[in-house]
């Protein structure tokens, strides 16, 4: 932990402007004559030690106060004033809450990664400058009200009176589970006085017993298939689609699995004419583990025999639990299994003050009712945002952290999010499906999925819900075709019948609308970001004539282990793919090469090394970094005529890295200066020339 002080450092000036008399009050502490302003910067001390009890964390790093202009247009304040207002600063800040006393608190899962925000002060108008100084009753509560983002403005430093010996300690809780969280409680007893805590808020659903006429002919379908009242896509209903196939398309000891599926359609419905095309995305309707719901039920208490009979859900209004339903009262005869099955996200988003505040209210245990409170108060806002921007954290986890709260389900339900679908691209050509051997007369769709992990406080790996949903339908048909050696085994696989909820989705999304039969095209891919330029490929490599017309860059860490769709490109695949591998060694040289160290001059063993830095650039490394070696395609494909550049992947790195490359081509080839580059590129995206989807 960190106590922070202000030092008065030597800098020029910089960023206020001239303030003329006239904007300024007589009440103001700042003069109304223009006279030279002290060369001052208020700045962060070196830290220092202290226990970790003195004072609570915040989540700032760093506040400056700078200023600049000429000093003969600058004002000043008296050194008096000034004075007191920085030893008023630094007393103030002294009692805000440091972020490094998390940093140091016992409270911290080993390995769990620490965060931080940090705002720079700035002021460019004079209204600027009066927000930030104030009068003299507030000049120095910006150090409390205008803090490190996030919601944190909203911060109150603990009083002075709350560190009294007379108040009880609070013994924090030492599960697993809460240390997990990473909560910084320096500063807080059981007698803590609290205030702007939230209000506990209302319980708008009801469970109650239906009727026994309904009772007695309603059937669950929890297991397989979502209620027909969620419909995402209305109004239509969800699609239970047939697994026609699955495997898995990388290799062990990849970082990331990757699985394709083989979705049969046949039987899907007409819907107003719109059809699966190539590049569109489908949407799937993911239920939440089966073991997390049941952890759930366990820790709020809910008896098993309770959990799968009927009941009547009777909303006060709003949309849940049918996603895209209209915003009506309802009255739902379905059971609390399927509710939090199909209805409520239970691991996909941040927790909230009003889900912390409810959980304090039924918290039986005074320590943990204590720290739910405090976490919905305006004193603990530092460690409320620092809990909402860290891993995610599943209502699973604050139900084990927190033992003794258990509120009632119906409350639950009230505040937690609707269990939204996820889209997925199509990696094929609906259309091309029908040729395959085998499937005469069927409709095939096909996608990939990629795992996506995040560390769980008991030590393992959580999966995500889509994804992990998608994972374990592959494991059972993979499991059951594996099973499939003799006629008992066949049978078996045939009565298996697993299927996957889904529907249309979106077929209007940039990727399909603006993909076209013809003209050159260049695929830019990482991952699973590769899966919807196959459909595109195959579709376009129908046509002879545009096989010289395709260039895919496909980024992977190893193509030996996550390289997916490998040799499944057609015949000209060799031609027109290049794959990058960000985690491969540089491709070997040769000795007598320029710019090539021999080996005799390297450390045994190492080999030939590349010296020179145009030899260097040419092992890329990353897509991006193929793109600028590329940058003639590049050029010639978005300056012909239907000409389109596709980037598919995620945003952060890849996405980014891409654009910034394309940024570089044009400003190479086009000889534009880095403004007019953007510009171009702005100009070829609302032309449809280039088409960015990433995630």
């Amino acid at each position: 932990m960190r106590r922070h002080s202000f030092h008065t450092v030597k800098q020029t000036p910089r960023l206020y402007k001239t303030i003329s008399s006239s904007t300024i009050q007589e009440s103001t502490l700042i003069p109304s004559e223009s006279r030279p302003i002290p060369t001052t910067k208020l700045s962060i001390g070196n830290p220092r030690q202290i226990s970790s009890s003195q004072s609570p964390g915040s989540s700032r790093d760093s506040i400056m106060w700078s200023e600049e202009g000429d000093s003969e247009e600058a004002l000043s304040t008296p050194p008096s004033e000034f004075q007191d207002q920085l030893e008023e600063m630094e007393y103030t800040h002294d009692k805000l809450p440091s972020r490094d006393a998390r940093q140091h608190s016992p409270d911290i899962a080993p390995g769990k990664k620490r965060r931080r925000a940090s705002t720079n002060l700035i002021a460019t108008t004079s209204e600027d400058l009066q927000r930030i100084l104030g009068d003299g009753t507030s000049g120095t509560k910006f150090l409390q009200k205008f803090c490190c983002g996030g919601g944190c403005c909203k911060i109150q430093k603990i009083p002075d009176e709350a560190v009294n010996p007379n108040y009880r300690p609070l013994v924090v809780p030492q599960s697993d589970a809460f240390k997990y969280l990473g909560l910084n409680l320096a500063g807080l007893t059981l007698d803590t006085p609290l205030t702007d805590t939230v209000e506990l808020p209302p319980t708008t659903v009801s469970l109650e017993q239906p009727d026994s006429s309904v009772k007695s002919s309603f059937q669950a379908t929890v297991d397989v298939h979502p209620p027909q009242f969620v419909q995402p896509h209305p109004p239509y209903d969800v699609f239970s689609a047939p697994v026609f196939g699955a495997r898995e398309l990388t290799k062990p000891g990849a970082e990331k699995r990757t699985y394709h599926f083989d979705l049969d359609i046949t039987d899907y419905p007409e819907e107003g004419g719109v059809d699966f095309k190539v590049g569109g995305a489908i949407g799937i309707c993911p239920p939440n583990d089966p073991e997390a719901v049941d952890d759930v039920f366990n820790m709020l208490g809910v008896p098993k025999f309770l959990r799968d009979k009927p009941i009547t859900l009777k909303t006060g209004g709003g949309r849940w639990p049918t996603i895209w339903g209209e915003e009506t009262a309802r009255e739902l005869t379905t059971t609390r299994r399927e509710l939090l099955t199909w209805c409520s996200d239970i691991s996909s988003t941040p927790p909230t003050k009003p889900l912390l505040r409810l959980l304090a209210e039924h918290a039986t245990a005074e320590n943990e009712r204590k720290i739910l409170s405090f976490l919905a108060s305006a004193q603990g806002q530092a460690a409320f945002c620092d809990l909402r921007t860290g891993p995610f954290i599943t209502i699973n986890q604050l139900l084990h952290a927190f033992p003794s709260s258990k509120p009632p389900l119906e409350s639950l339900l009230c505040l937690l999010p609707q269990l939204m679908p996820r889209f997925y691209s199509l990696s094929n050509d609906p259309f091309e499906s029908s040729a395959r051997e085998g499937i005469a007369g069927r409709k095939l769709i096909e996608m990939a999925v990629t795992i996506h992990e995040t560390p769980s406080f008991d030590g393992s790996k959580r999966t995500g819900v889509g994804s992990g949903f998608m994972e374990r339908i592959a494991k059972r048909f993979i499991a059951a075709n594996n099973d499939a050696h003799d006629h008992e085994s066949c049978m078996r696989k045939e009565a298996l019948d697993i299927r996957v909820p889904m529907f249309r989705g979106l077929m209007a999304n940039p990727l399909s609308k603006e993909f076209a039969s013809d003209g050159p095209m260049m695929l830019i891919g990482a991952g699973v970001g590769m899966a919807p330029f196959r459909g595109f490929i195959l579709n376009r490599l129908r046509n002879a004539n545009c096989a010289n017309k395709i260039w895919l860059v496909q980024g992977v860490r190893d193509s030996l282990l996550d390289e997916i769709y490998a040799g499944e490109l057609g015949d000209h695949e060799k031609d027109i793919k290049k794959v990058v591998q960000s985690r491969a060694k540089p491709p070997p040289v040769q000795e007598e090469e320029q710019g090539v160290l021999e080996e005799s001059e390297t450390s045994p063993g190492e080999g030939a090394k590349i010296i020179d830095e145009r030899k260097a650039q040419q092992a890329a490394k990353y897509v991006q970094d193929e793109v600028r070696l590329q940058a003639d395609i590049v050029w010639f494909v978005i300056n012909a005529i239907d000409g389109r550049i596709f980037v598919c992947g995620s945003s952060k790195g890849m996405g980014e890295g891409v654009e910034e490359a394309l940024v570089d081509v044009a400003m190479d080839k086009g000889n534009l200066n880095r403004d007019e580059a953007k510009e171009f590129w702005e100009g070829k995206k609302s032309g449809g020339q280039y088409i960015a989807e990433t995630w």
